[in-house]
């Protein structure tokens, strides 16, 4: 735990183990007005069906809105977010460490920190979540509420997530049901905290990257910080108060014969 950022950083000059070379420092970009944004709400369902089938074809990701999961159910979970984030190393270190097969447990940069020439600035949170009972008798207990206000939460992300699996099936000529019945066993939540950083002209809070999944979705915060690689260029992910990026892993090509585009994106910082 101690080499977690929050353990350390403290508004003093970037370490030298966290300067990146400046080929892949991040650039001055416009935020991205072209990212689809698919209303999960619309009352045309097939509408809905070809906006997402198009989105994934084409960007390998889209923004959704009106997706049902209540917007004082996104306040409490990243409530208790960032009270969890907020906690002693040693509190997180006992919170994290209830399970010896690590189905919950902490790091810091990537999964690589021993081994990578450069670190990335932020700390992860990740557990697994289904069967929810079989995994959150290892969730933290602090703060009291986390296990209760999760518990739901990553329930609504998952009906979230398989309807637009559902959507992307059919319109793929797959049975509705292809991805959840056979790869909707696994959920696993990542929680991601990028302290203040002294200079995010010299770092990233993570690399260049594919998600190793068949959907992830994603809440930003309030801050722009998230950028998706197309056409040889980054572009900037706009965030929408209460809504889900849905990004395709590098499962869903495997799966689909690359019919739907998998994309690589980064995340930036802020002062």
């Amino acid at each position: 735990m101690e080499h977690l950022v929050s353990s350390w950083y403290n508004d003093r000059s970037l370490p030298e183990s966290y300067i990146l070379p400046p080929k892949d420092r991040p650039g001055i970009l416009s935020l991205g007005k072209n990212i689809p944004v698919v209303d999960l709400g619309a009352h045309d369902q097939n509408d809905i069906l070809q906006q997402i089938l198009e989105a994934s074809q084409e960007f390998g990701m889209f923004q959704v809105i009106n997706h049902g999961v209540p917007s004082n159910l996104i306040d409490e979970a990243m409530g208790v977010f960032k009270e969890f984030h907020a906690l002693s190393a040693a509190d997180k270190a006992i919170e994290t460490s209830k399970d010896p097969d690590k189905s919950c447990y902490m790091y810091t940069s990537s999964h690589n920190y021993a081994t990578e020439k450069f670190h990335f600035w932020r700390d992860g949170l990740l557990h697994h979540c289904n069967p929810l009972e079989k995994y959150i008798q290892f969730w933290p207990e602090k703060p009291p509420k986390y296990r209760e206000v999760v518990a739901i939460y990553t329930a609504e992300l998952r009906k979230v997530g398989f309807r637009i699996l559902e959507f992307i099936a059919q319109g793929l000529g797959l049975n509705p049901d292809h991805f959840s019945s056979e790869l909707g066993e696994n959920q696993i939540l990542l929680v991601n905290h990028y302290p203040p950083c002294p200079d995010p002209s010299l770092t990233l809070g993570f690399p260049k990257h594919r998600d190793p999944v068949v959907i992830n979705i994603l809440l930003q915060s309030d801050v722009y910080g998230l950028e998706v690689f197309k056409d040889e260029e980054w572009i900037g992910v706009e965030p929408i108060p209460y809504g889900f990026v849905a990004t395709l892993g590098s499962l869903m090509q495997v799966h689909t014969s690359s019919q739907a585009l998998t994309i690589y994106n980064i995340v930036l910082l802020n002062l």
